[in-house]
């Protein structure tokens, strides 16, 4: 079980008798009963009358999370409250926060508590994950969480508060999933000692099916038969005379297994755990409650036998298990798997009649488990049809690589497993190897797990190596994986000994048209669409029916309207052969699409064609990687855009690295744009000024570049062009001569007048050096503002409103008006999260942080300071980070901690990239605040260093603010 988090706490006097909550305490909160609050070693914190307790818990239901005070009014009051409720809660809550870690963020008061300190949340926690555990058949596991859950209960769930009007619906919610854990621990582990607390249940709810079917079971384990019965009759009673219903499958199967003990023909023994697939075995077994065929569909090693097993372990009826993978008489291997016995005289080797099969199943209720069907498909499918037809109470369950393709067939699908269960199912087998894994390889497993596919077999073989590989080389070497995972069990069939035989078992069954197919397909990265492989692969119309055929044997997956294959599927296909030009095919029809995405992503569609881009993100990279230098610079120009939207700067940035070294150090003629562009996204990872070509390319533009994008680019990078120490009036018209005729262009030019105006305009400048810009600018800025959102409006850009938006919020804030600058803001953050750009939520979260600052919200400051460093780390923003941790020193140095200050400065300045526009700024700045920290510490001559050094950077954004803000540091030290 985690352990508790430790929450800081501020130190409080002590009130009562009782000591104060300190930094160190660790607290223990209970509603599972009366209400309490207590330390770990048992004193007791006071919790007051019955109002003050009601508060408290209604906090603790929600520990962690704020409550809105009007929740909290009708939770204490209902429909009706007092006159003074409001004043009334806050008396509550100051009087609890003289003991407890009551806070108010905004949104409400929350109990700034780990969840798992309250015994209801950690009691859900350990209810949940004994549920799952159960699901998955690891009973023993499954028994201990549930006792540890019920073990919190003290009583009646918010005994001491049940009259507040929040209590009722709560307490009964709790009740419940107490109800659920105590089934579910009497499924997990059943025995006499269920029987008082499965009859209360039954008794507090005779409608409860489930909690009978296990009363009926454990009277049964018990050897009380008859008692069994009873409560059979008494449920059934119940139920026809309550509803008007039968009794469910579920107790059905209770009642026959009372009167019949089910027979296991067959039924393998199983000597390992099973891992990770609680939601296939329900919904394998819901399958075949509705259904009479149902067919695990997967692909070798995916652990169909193993669910096949588990799911036929937990049918109510008989059962009988049928190996096929080692014979090709279908008849005879069920006939000798029932112990059927043909009393005629037949030749040896010849098939056995299956009319004696029919006979002997005509009147039995029966699951028949058909394992491994693939490579006797026809006859199985031939075999089941008589069944089913002719024996009304068999059921087939059976596992194969392709459907059997009958009428009534119910298809389960079973691949590899999720993250979370294929790391589970790696550390067990590693430990059943005697391998355990250590914290220290975690990540190398996680690496394994998803090179692997999470495919249960090639894990367990992987697991196998780790005696004699450490789990990290193991990692290394495992990307050739049909060298590596090369042994296996010395018991397992032949095709389960190696991973190569395992896919090899596949291919063997395929058609030459399904090779051609599957070896072509290989080329694909990620999935595709019909459409792509229809394209590239060369089969025209044939396409989709052998692609059907490749689903229907497993060989590649279906997700809606994308196809994909496994990895180690896919990596087998590729090694059958090479296949020349496909792989200029595939880039040619990534650069259509990524060209043809390009103009709707600045356009209403934008949300369509990020997705639509993201789901094919590794077939653009890798068309990227593997197409001619001309369409690999086209790309890279097409993808600029989608790459900033998605903050994939490093990932930009290694791409067109890579691209730059193999174009060689001049552009190829007819394509200096796309070259450029190339430059631009590889010096943003490492900060690289623009090179002479591409500077050169920006100052002869003479009209929007086929890439309207490259002008923001460019500004983020080189800055604005040259003339900006011009008049602003000539830089606006220059620029719109420049962008006349495209709506997208011009609009974002009115972004750029507006950043202008606020940056460079006299007019609206710095006054007397100390940032504070003129009316008349402001106005004209704000204009230029507006003027780009109605623009970006009209086409429904929502990265050009969110920029628009940010510039209003930015002219709100250089008036002093903290408060106008809140919804245009807002409106912004609120387009970034629609797009999913990272990138812009980390800028705009430090805007907004910079504003809170100058209104002197710290608290709040400090929070979107820390937002924004996480966002900008998680995209390779460096220059943003940097200035993330330059607001956290400038917080630090509001709050007079002058060593921390020194710390997250010294850091933002190690972070900060140089040499491009944007940085310099940031650059500046935080040289600025180091030598304000110097001089606030009484070290002039280190001030004096910092300021000066600000003179050494080119500009930036926030270059002349700097500049006067070094000049007058410098002025207050005389120097």
């Amino acid at each position: 079980m985690p352990t508790t988090l430790e929450i800081p706490r501020r130190r409080r006097p002590a009130a009562c008798g009782l000591s104060p909550v300190t930094t160190m305490d660790r607290m223990r909160y209970g509603i599972l009963g009366p209400t309490r609050a207590e330390r770990d070693d048992g004193t007791p914190v006071r919790t007051g009358g019955p109002r003050l307790r009601a508060l408290l818990a209604m906090l603790l239901l929600d520990a962690g999370r704020a409550v809105p005070v009007e929740r909290l009014i009708d939770g204490l009051y209902g429909d009706e409250p007092p006159a003074g409720a409001v004043n009334a809660v806050q008396s509550h809550v100051s009087r609890l926060r003289q003991d407890l870690p009551v806070e108010y963020d905004g949104a409400g008061y929350r109990l700034a508590v780990d969840p798992d300190e309250v015994d209801a949340h950690r009691f859900e926690r350990l209810a949940a994950e004994g549920r799952r555990a159960l699901t998955e058949g690891d009973h023993q596991r499954a028994a201990e969480l549930l006792r540890a859950a019920l073990g919190l209960w003290r009583g009646e769930a918010l005994a001491d508060v049940r009259g507040s009007a929040f209590a009722a619906v709560a307490a009964d919610r709790l009740t419940e999933l107490r109800r659920q854990a105590l089934e579910d621990r009497a499924e997990a582990d059943p025995g006499p000692d269920d029987e008082r607390e499965l009859r209360e249940l039954v008794a507090a709810d005779p409608l409860r099916e489930r909690a009978w079917a296990l009363l009926i079971r454990v009277l049964a384990r018990a050897g009380r038969p008859a008692e069994a019965l009873t409560a059979y009759e008494k449920a059934r009673h119940v139920l026809a005379e309550e509803l008007g219903t039968d009794p469910s499958a579920t107790l059905r199967a209770a009642h026959l297994a009372v009167l019949r003990p089910n027979p296991r023909h067959g039924l393998p023994a199983q000597l390992t755990s099973f891992v990770g697939r609680g939601e296939e075995l329900g919904a394998v077994g819901e399958a075949l409650g509705r259904a009479r065929l149902v067919t695990l569909l997967g692909p070798g090693g995916a652990g169909k036998t193993r669910l096949a097993v588990e799911a036929a372990g937990r049918h109510p009826g008989d059962v009988c298990f049928v190996e096929l993978a080692a014979t090709g008489d279908v008849a005879g291997a069920i006939t000798d798997a029932l112990g059927v016995r043909d009393t005629g005289l037949r030749e040896r080797g010849t098939a056995a009649p299956p009319d004696r099969l029919l006979a002997a199943l005509a009147a039995r209720d029966l699951l028949l488990v058909l394992d491994n069907c693939e490579h006797v498909i026809d006859a199985v499918a031939a075999l089941a049809a008589r069944l089913l037809a002719s024996c009304p109470g068999v059921r087939v369950l059976a596992t194969s690589r392709e459907p059997l393709g009958l009428t009534g067939e119910v298809l389960c699908p079973v691949s590899g497993l999720p993250p979370d269960a294929a790391g589970r199912l790696f550390a067990d087998r590693a430990a059943d190897a005697g391998s355990p894994l250590t914290p220290a390889d975690e990540e190398a497993a996680r690496s394994i797990c998803r090179t692997l596919d999470g495919l249960p077999l090639a894990l367990e073989l992987a697991a196998a190596r780790l005696t004699v590989l450490p789990a990290a080389e193991l990692a290394r070497r495992v990307e050739d994986r049909f060298a590596v995972l090369s042994r296996g069990s010395r018991t397992a069939a032949e095709r389960h000994r190696t991973l190569r035989a395992v896919v090899a078992w596949s291919w063997d069954l395929l058609t030459g048209q399904e090779r051609l197919l599957a070896r072509r397909l290989a080329v694909f990265r990620g999935g595709w669409t019909l459409d792509a492989a229809e394209h590239v692969c060369g089969l025209g119309p044939a396409t989709l029916d052998v692609l059907h055929d490749l689903v229907a044997k497993s060989l590649v997956e279906r997700d809606g309207d994308r196809y994909r294959m496994l990895e180690t599927i896919r990596v087998f296909c590729a090694e059958q052969g090479p296949d020349p030009g496909l792989a200029q095919a595939h880039a040619g029809y990534f650069l259509s699409l990524a060209e043809t995405a390009d103009a709707h992503l600045r356009g209403a569609d934008q949300l369509t064609w990020l997705a639509r881009l993201d789901a094919d993100r590794d077939n653009l990279h890798a068309a990227l990687r593997g197409g001619s230098t001309t369409t690999a610079l086209r790309l890279v120009s097409a993808l600029t855009f989608y790459w900033w939207l998605r903050g994939s700067r490093g990932e930009a940035a290694a791409l067109a690295g890579e691209l730059l070294r193999r174009a060689g150090p001049q552009p190829p003629e007819g394509l200096t744009e796309e070259y450029v562009l190339c430059a631009l996204n590889a010096g943003l990872a490492g900060g690289a000024a623009p090179d002479g070509e591409t500077t050169r390319y920006l100052a002869g533009l003479s009209g929007p570049p086929r890439q309207p994008f490259l002008l923001y680019l460019s500004a983020v990078t080189a800055g604005p062009p040259p003339e900006a120490t011009g008049h602003v009036t000539v830089i606006h018209r220059r620029l719109r001569e420049r962008l006349t005729g495209d709506p997208w262009s011009e609009a974002l030019s009115a972004i750029g007048g507006g950043w202008l105006t606020l940056l460079f305009e006299p007019a609206a400048g710095l006054a007397a050096g100390l940032g504070a810009g003129s009316a008349a600018g402001l106005a004209a800025a704000e204009a230029e503002f507006a003027a780009a959102l109605a623009g970006f409006r009209a086409l429904g850009d929502r990265w050009g409103m969110m920029l628009a938006h940010a510039g209003l919020a930015e002219v709100a804030t250089q008036r002093g008006d903290h408060a106008a600058a809140l919804p245009p803001m807002a409106a912004a953050m609120r387009l970034a999260a629609e797009l999913g750009s990272v990138i812009d939520e980390a800028e705009l979260l430090r805007s907004r942080a910079e504003a809170l600052l100058l209104a002197g919200d710290l608290d709040a400051a400090t929070a979107d300071f820390h937002r924004a460093a996480g966002l900008a780390g998680s995209c390779g923003a460096p220059e943003l980070l940097a200035a993330a941790h330059l607001g956290l020193g400038r917080v630090a140095l509001h709050r007079h901690d002058h060593d921390t200050a020194l710390q997250l400065c010294t850091t933002a300045l190690h972070e900060c990239p140089t040499g491009w526009y944007t940085a310099d700024g940031i650059r500046m700045t935080i040289l600025v605040t180091l030598g304000r920290i110097a001089a606030a510490t009484g070290d002039p001559a280190e001030a004096e260093r910092r300021y000066r050094q600000v003179a050494e950077i080119a500009g930036g954004p926030d270059g002349l603010r700097a500049m006067a803000d070094a000049r007058a540091g410098l002025d207050a030290l005389g120097a």
